[in-house]
């Protein structure tokens, strides 16, 4: 699979949502920033508490879009494998397909980062 390039179809996808509903993405961009912004957890943990929550939803685009943020804050393909087991523990048999898939996206995008 070509993770990077469907990060990036996304993206464009995005970019076009923005423009038709400006105020409701803005929004959502504000809450997403604000719940990054301090507090207990460092941002490296933020994310790994939603790429668990995207596996365990099922959601392909927010699993890559979680994985490249951890590759980004430092996070190593250890951690995400914990964070993949509790999330295969509470997500059962669909969430062992898209843990699967988060694996594979960052063992490609590190491949491509190398």
């Amino acid at each position: 699979m070509e993770y990077q390039g469907e990060l990036d179809a996304l993206r464009a996808e995005l970019r076009v949502l923005y423009k038709l509903i400006p105020e409701p993405t803005k929004g959502f961009g504000a809450l997403s920033k604000a719940v990054k912004e301090g507090g207990a957890l460092g941002i490296k943990e933020k994310e790994y508490v939603a790429l668990g929550i995207a596996v365990a939803q099922r959601c392909q685009p927010c699993i890559n879009l979680h994985v490249e943020a951890l590759m980004k804050y430092g996070a190593s393909r250890e951690e995400l494998g914990d964070v993949l087991a509790m999330a295969l523990q509470m997500g059962g048999g669909p969430a062992l397909m898209y843990a699967a898939h988060a694996l594979a996206c960052w063992d490609e995008l590190a491949a491509k980062a190398a």
